[in-house]
């Protein structure tokens, strides 16, 4: 099919990770609103628990999932997940591969300083959870709930969810889809 994009979303569940701020808008609507779009939620292992008791199957296990065919990469935030995600040699290679390729990495929360510490956002427009900016490298924090600069996307935290998934929509597939998606939650 020409016109679909893979969204791989490279979601290391660790149990302190907060999984709401990318699964409403990304995994339970973007299939129904956009049928030409596939997510992947890609676990540490199969099933893991998130930082509020809430268990989630993964779609695929990290070491075995193939990544050559996503167009994104997105991070979670959420601490001290967000601790565990820089830890992680083999999601480290994942983001420098994606970011050789030009292909989207998006992070929010807390997550952003994993691009920040790892050189992606280096002179370069970031956001990320009030507190954090220290650790975006190199960037040029902004105060702004969503930051797209390049293949970088960041956002803020849980109340800016919706504007990140949105934004996520809008660089893979357009904006009027994003638009779509938007109206289709009530947003």
């Amino acid at each position: 099919m020409q016109n679909r994009r893979i969204l791989s979303l490279c979601l290391l569940f660790f149990p302190t990770l907060l999984m709401a701020q990318v699964s409403g808008v990304v995994k339970s609507n973007m299939g129904e609103v956009l049928p030409g779009a596939i997510v992947r939620w890609i676990g540490e292992k199969k099933a893991v628990t998130g930082a509020h008791g809430i268990t989630v199957e993964a779609d695929g296990v990290f070491t075995e999932y193939d990544y050559n065919d996503g167009a994104m990469a997105v991070l979670p935030g959420g601490m001290p997940g967000t601790n565990h995600l820089m830890a992680h040699d083999g999601l480290k290679q994942v983001l420098v591969d994606y970011n050789n390729a030009k292909k989207y990495l998006a992070a929010i929360c807390a997550a952003p300083s994993v691009l920040g510490m790892n050189g992606f956002l280096e002179g370069r427009h970031a956001t990320c959870y009030p507190g954090f900016e220290e650790k975006l490298l190199g960037a040029k924090a902004l105060p702004d709930a969503v930051v797209i600069d390049g293949n970088m996307i960041t956002s803020r935290g849980m109340g800016t969810a919706i504007s990140f998934g949105a934004a996520l929509v809008s660089v893979l597939i357009g904006e009027d889809a994003a638009e779509s998606l938007l109206k289709a939650i009530q947003y």
